[in-house]
């Protein structure tokens, strides 16, 4: 399996399909998952002809159970390694969750300056800051994280399966089917990765303040988003991103779910290419 081996000696995971001569396009998971919850979309892409490029994160997937280095500089300095590693140019970056604070950290700290970055894709993104705080008084509370953090440490097999199977797809909606097989591949995913880097992992997501990364920010970026996201409040997330970018195209799904990318792919999908198309 090809691996890149960072600054600190974290061994990263990652998967480069296509010609090397089309565009990448490189995908950046949420928590607590990994390359694979992209599969829909690397096929996709491929089959459209492009170069398609995702990693796992440090401490999930196949990537290496490190105990330190949980936190979105290291993530984002993960990310140049692979895409030094690739030489990768002209890149478009898509980031869901987790990832889009990822990719926002990338692109302001390494991809624009170096410019390699063509343009980036928020997707149900936890920039620019998640938890409540004085200036920020709109955001969820930090007990919330607290809770998951107890329900993570306390079994974290029954906390992963109680996610996909409610609010992340929608699930607990009533008349929303559940797709077993999407809850058990999620589940796997997550049960795939390290506790540590998991536990860890909600603290980068839900307080790391990503307002000078959006506002750094000068190349094409979409913003999408469900409004019926469970897991990240859109009011606070795309529709703040969109404000903060510098050239941002904002788009909100009526009805949509955090796992959107996953189960309405037919429709999320084609939103991407004409956006990744656009000269």
């Amino acid at each position: 399996m090809p691996f890149v081996t960072t600054q600190d000696g974290t061994e990263i995971f990652y998967k480069d399909w296509g010609p090397r001569d089309a565009q990448p396009i490189m995908f950046h998971h949420g928590w607590p998952l990994s390359s694979d919850d992209w599969d829909a979309q690397m096929l996709y892409f491929l089959t459209n002809g492009y170069r398609v490029i995702a990693s796992d994160r440090r401490g999930h997937g196949r990537s290496s159970d490190i105990g330190s280095g949980h936190d979105m500089d290291h993530y984002a300095s993960d990310v140049d390694a692979v895409v030094q590693h690739l030489d990768l140019r002209n890149v478009v970056h898509v980031g869901h969750s987790t990832g889009g604070g990822q990719v926002a950290r990338y692109v302001a700290k390494f991809g624009q300056p170096q410019g390699r970055v063509a343009k980036a894709v928020l997707v149900a993104a936890v920039p620019p800051l998640m938890v409540q705080t004085a200036e920020h008084p709109d955001g969820v509370p930090v007990s919330v994280f607290d809770g998951f953090r107890d329900a993570l440490s306390a079994n974290r097999a029954e906390f992963f399966h109680a996610v996909a199977s409610g609010p992340f797809y929608g699930f607990n909606r009533d008349g929303v089917p559940l797709s077993q097989q999407v809850v058990d591949n999620w589940w796997r995913q997550g049960m795939t990765g390290s506790a540590l880097a998991h536990y860890e992992g909600i603290k980068a997501f839900s307080e790391t303040d990503q307002t000078a990364d959006l506002k750094a920010i000068t190349v094409p970026v979409l913003v999408l988003q469900g409004d019926d996201d469970q897991v990240v409040p859109y009011r606070e997330a795309a529709v703040k991103q969109a404000e903060l970018l510098q050239d941002a195209t904002l788009k909100i799904y009526e009805g949509l779910s955090h796992g959107m990318l996953t189960v309405n792919a037919s429709d999320i999908n084609p939103d991407i290419l004409a956006f990744v198309q656009q000269p």
